[in-house]
C-alpha cells in the first residue's frame, strides 16, 4: 500500500496553461488572419489590376505621337512676329531643357524619377497614410510618367479606378522608353497656365525667354506651375507663386542640387513676370491676313496644330513707322474737327465698383492704370477739380495740373469750358514722376485709315495697317475695304492712251461736256479750257479724264487695269475714269508698284516660304510676274506722275521730292468720303487711304492731299531715311517734247489715238 502510494505521488503533474502558451497561439491565429487578409487583398487587387487592364490604351501610340505644335510667323529679319494655336506649345528636344530645370520639375514632383520602375512605391504608402489620417485625397503620390500617362490617355478626375490605370499605363510607358524621352514628353505636354503647354511655350509667355535663358528663380517657378497652374499663376496669384516657387526651391536644396547661398538669393528674387501677348502687337492686321492665307492653303487643323514655321515679307521697321505714321495722321486731322467731349461722367453715369458700391471720386479705378503710368501712354483720367485757371486730373495715385497748352487744340480758352468734375478723359502721357503726371488732353479718332507698303522690285508687302486700332476694330481696311478711288484711278486711263499713241503734250479740253445723260465736273466748277494731258493729269482736272476715256475706251482700260493687278470689279461706264468703282487698299498699292518697275507688275506677296514643324521647306511662294507697259511708256508714266508732285495737287510733298526721287497721285470721290494717296519712289510703293466706316464725308475741301497725303509723307521720309538714294529708270525730262516722242516711238508698236473709231466728237482733245 505504502509503495503504491509512493508511485502515485512520484508522477509528475499535468502541464498548466500559461499565459505565454496562450500568446503564441494568439501570435499564430493573428499571422494567419494577415496571410488571409494579404492573400484577399493580393487577390482582389489582382481582380482590380485585370478589370482595369483590360481596354488600356496602347502606350505604343507614343511614338507616333505629336503634340499640337502652334505654327509660328517670322518676319524678313528672322524675328518672331505671331503665332496661331489651338494650344501654345513650342517644341523641345531633351538637350535643350537646361539642367536647371530639369532640377527643379524631378526635385519638387518626382525626386526618384531615376530610380523608380513607373510608380514610386514609398511614396505611394506615405500619400496613403496621409490621406487616411485626414480621411481625404490630401497629397498626391504621381510621378512624372504617372502624369504623362494621365495627361495622355486619361481623366484629371480623382479616382481609384483611375489612379491603378495611370499606375499601369506608368509602368507601360516606362518598358518602352528611356527616362530622357519621358522627361522631354512630359516637359512639351504640361500644361502650365495662360494658354501655354509645355515649359519652353510657358517661359516664352511669363519672361519673354527661351528656356536656355532661365534663371534659378525662374525656372523653379515654372517647375511648381504643374501642381496647378491656375492656383499658383503669377499672373493673378502672385503671392501664391511666390510661395509655390520658394516651395520648389527649398525642394532643389533638400535634394542637394542648388547650395545654400543659391537658395537665398533665388528665395529674395522677385517673382520677374514679364508677360508676353503671343501675337505680337506690331502687326496685328498682317497676322490676320496671313493666317486666311495659310487657311486657304492648309486648312485649320495643320495652320493651328502643325507646328508649320511661315515666313514671311514683312519688315519690322517699316511696320512701326507705318503704324506711328497712320496714328499721328489720323489724330491730328480728328482734333482738327474739334472737341468732342468727355467720354462719360462719373457723376452723371455711376461707375459700380467690385463690392456693389458707387465709385466716388477718391475711390474710382480705370482699367487703363493697372498697366502703368508710363511716358508715351494714351490713358483715361479722371477730373477731379477745375477753375478758371487749371484743372486736377487723377491717374491713380499720381495728379496732373492742365492749363491752357493742355488743351489747346480744342480751340477753348478756359478749363472750364473743357472739362467738369468727374469727366473721365483720355490724355497723353508725357512725363511721370513719383506724385506728378504730365500730360494733354486728347480723344481716340473717330475716323479710319489704312496704309500699306510693297517694295517694288520683288512684290513683297512690306507693313500693312489696317485701321488705327486693331483692338477696337480688327477690320483689316487695307485688304477687305473696297472704297471708291477718285482720281487715284486716273494713271490706268493715262497709261491706256500713251499706249494708243497720245504725248503728254497733246491737247485736250477742259470745259463743259456731256454724254448723254452724264455730264463730268471738278468740285470747283472751274474750266481751264485747252491744256495738256500732263497739266490734266497733274492737277486732277476731271472732264480731261472723261473725255480722255471715252477717247481710248472702257474696255481696253478695264483690260489694262487687270494686268496692273486690279481684280475687283470695274463698272463699265465713263465715271470709271473718277474712280466710281471701288478697290482695295492693297489693289491700288500694287498696281501702283509697277510703274516703278519698268511696266513689269509683280503680284503682292505676304509670305516667301513655309516650313514643317521639323524645319524641312514644304512651300515657296515665288513671284508672279506680268508684262504690264513697255519700258517707255512706263518712263514717261513715271515723269507725268512726278509731276503731280512738282506742280499738281500733291505739291507739299515738293520738298521731300527735292531730297528723294518719288511720284504719285491723289484720289477724293464725291462729298469728300474718301481720301487717297499712292505713291512711289524707285525702291517702295506706299498706299494711304482715310475715311469713315460708314461713308460720311471728311468734310468739305478734306482732300486726298490735306488728309492722305501727310500721312504718307511722314511715313515716307521715315522709311527713306538714311537709305541710299535710288533714281529711277532713265525717265525723259518733260521739258522735251523731242525726247518723249522718242521714247514713246521706240517703246514698240502702239495703236493710233486719233483714229480710235470708239472716239465721239464731244471727246476728242
Amino acid at each position: 500500500m505504502a509503495s503504491s502510494n509512493s508511485r502515485r505521488r512520484l508522477k509528475p503533474p499535468p502541464p498548466r496553461r500559461g499565459p505565454r502558451v496562450r500568446s503564441h497561439r494568439l501570435f499564430g491565429q493573428v499571422i494567419f488572419a494577415i496571410l488571409v487578409f494579404l492573400a484577399i487583398g493580393a487577390g482582389s487587387l489582382a481582380g482590380l489590376v485585370f478589370v482595369y487592364s483590360s481596354n488600356l490604351p496602347q502606350v505604343s501610340e507614343l511614338y507616333d505621337y505629336k503634340p499640337d505644335v502652334m505654327t509660328e510667323v517670322y518676319a524678313d529679319d528672322g524675328s518672331l512676329i505671331g503665332s496661331f494655336a489651338l494650344q501654345r506649345r513650342v517644341r523641345v528636344s531633351f538637350k535643350q531643357i537646361p539642367p536647371v530645370l530639369r532640377d527643379a520639375v524631378i526635385s519638387v514632383e518626382d525626386r526618384h524619377f531615376y530610380s523608380h520602375f513607373g510608380i514610386d512605391i514609398l511614396r505611394i504608402i506615405r500619400s496613403a497614410v496621409v490621406d487616411l489620417v485626414e480621411w481625404r485625397y490630401a497629397e498626391g503620390a504621381s510621378t512624372i510618367t504617372q502624369q504623362l500617362a494621365r495627361n495622355f490617355f486619361l481623366t484629371p478626375q480623382k479616382s481609384f479606378r483611375r489612379k491603378i490605370r495611370e499606375a499601369l499605363l506608368a509602368i507601360q510607358i516606362e518598358r518602352h522608353f528611356t527616362k530622357n524621352q519621358i522627361l522631354t514628353m512630359y516637359c512639351n505636354t504640361i500644361p502650365l497656365g495662360e494658354g501655354s503647354f509645355g515649359f519652353e511655350a510657358a517661359a516664352e509667355r511669363y519672361f519673354g525667354k527661351n528656356l536656355g535663358q532661365l534663371t534659378l528663380p525662374e525656372a523653379a517657378l515654372l517647375a511648381g506651375l504643374p501642381q496647378n497652374s491656375s492656383l499658383y499663376s503669377p499672373v493673378r496669384f502672385p503671392r501664391r507663386a511666390l510661395f509655390r516657387r520658394n516651395e520648389v526651391l527649398a525642394a532643389m536644396l533638400d535634394t542637394g542640387k542648388i547650395s545654400v547661398p543659391q537658395y537665398r538669393r533665388a528665395v529674395a528674387a522677385p517673382l520677374g513676370i514679364h508677360l508676353q501677348k503671343w501675337n505680337k502687337q506690331i502687326a496685328p492686321y498682317f497676322l490676320d491676313y496671313v493666317r486666311q492665307i495659310l487657311l486657304r492653303k492648309y486648312g485649320s487643323n495643320e495652320v493651328n496644330t502643325g507646328g508649320l514655321r511661315v515666313y514671311t515679307t514683312l519688315s519690322p521697321r517699316l511696320q512701326r513707322l507705318a503704324v506711328a505714321s497712320l496714328r499721328r495722321g489720323l489724330r491730328e486731322y480728328d482734333k482738327s474737327r474739334g472737341w468732342r467731349g468727355p467720354q462719360t461722367n462719373l457723376l452723371k453715369h455711376p461707375v459700380l465698383l467690385p463690392d456693389g458700391t458707387r465709385a466716388t471720386l477718391e475711390t474710382y479705378v480705370n482699367s487703363d492704370w493697372k498697366s502703368g503710368i508710363l511716358p508715351g501712354a494714351r490713358i483715361h483720367g479722371l477730373v477731379m477739380r477745375v477753375n478758371p485757371t487749371e484743372a486736377v486730373v487723377r491717374f491713380a495715385n499720381r495728379l496732373a495740373y492742365l492749363t491752357l497748352p493742355g488743351f489747346a487744340w480744342t480751340k477753348l480758352t478756359s478749363p472750364d469750358q473743357v472739362f467738369s468734375v468727374g469727366d473721365v478723359d483720355l490724355f497723353h502721357i508725357l512725363a511721370v514722376t513719383s506724385t506728378t503726371v504730365s500730360a494733354t488732353l486728347d480723344q481716340y479718332p473717330t475716323v479710319q485709315g489704312a496704309l500699306l507698303a510693297i517694295d517694288n522690285k520683288t512684290g513683297e508687302i512690306k507693313a500693312m495697317v489696317g485701321g488705327y486700332d486693331y483692338v477696337r476694330s480688327p477690320f483689316n481696311r487695307a485688304v477687305d475695304a473696297e472704297r471708291q478711288v477718285g482720281s487715284s484711278f486716273k494713271p490706268y486711263v493715262y497709261s491706256e492712251a500713251l499706249l494708243e499713241g497720245a504725248n503728254p503734250f497733246d491737247k485736250i479740253l477742259d470745259e463743259p461736256v456731256s454724254f448723254g445723260s452724264y455730264s463730268p465736273h471738278d468740285y470747283d466748277n472751274q474750266f481751264d479750257g485747252p491744256i495738256t494731258l500732263l497739266q490734266a493729269l497733274a492737277q486732277s482736272r476731271n472732264v480731261p479724264a472723261v473725255r480722255l476715256l471715252a477717247r481710248v475706251g472702257v474696255d481696253h482700260v478695264i483690260l489694262l487695269s487687270r494686268k496692273f493687278g486690279i481684280s475687283s470689279r470695274l463698272v463699265p461706264d465713263l465715271p470709271l475714269a473718277l474712280g466710281a468703282s471701288s478697290l482695295t487698299l492693297l489693289e491700288q498699292t500694287s498696281g501702283y508698284s509697277t510703274f516703278s518697275d519698268d511696266g513689269i507688275h509683280i503680284a503682292p506677296r505676304a509670305v516667301t516660304s513655309v516650313a514643317d514643324s521639323d524645319g524641312r521647306v514644304i512651300d515657296e511662294v515665288e513671284p508672279k510676274v506680268t508684262e504690264v507697259l513697255p519700258a517707255g511708256v512706263d518712263r514717261v508714266m513715271i515723269s507725268m506722275l512726278r509731276e503731280v508732285i512738282n506742280s499738281g495737287t500733291a505739291v507739299h510733298a515738293r520738298a521731300l521730292a527735292a531730297q528723294y526721287p518719288l511720284a504719285g497721285k491723289t484720289g477724293t470721290t464725291d462729298n469728300f468720303t474718301d481720301a487717297w494717296f499712292i505713291g512711289f519712289s524707285p525702291s517702295i510703293t506706299c498706299g494711304v487711304w482715310v475715311g469713315y466706316d460708314n461713308e460720311r464725308t471728311l468734310g468739305k475741301g478734306e482732300e486726298g492731299s490735306h488728309v492722305a497725303l501727310p500721312i504718307w509723307m511722314d511715313f515716307m521720309s521715315q522709311a527713306l531715311k538714311g537709305q541710299p538714294v535710288e533714281n529711277f529708270p532713265d525717265s525723259p525730262i518733260l521739258t522735251n517734247p523731242n525726247q518723249v516722242k522718242e521714247i514713246l516711238a521706240s517703246a514698240g508698236p502702239i495703236g493710233n489715238l486719233a483714229q480710235d473709231s470708239t472716239s465721239s466728237a464731244d471727246a476728242k482733245p
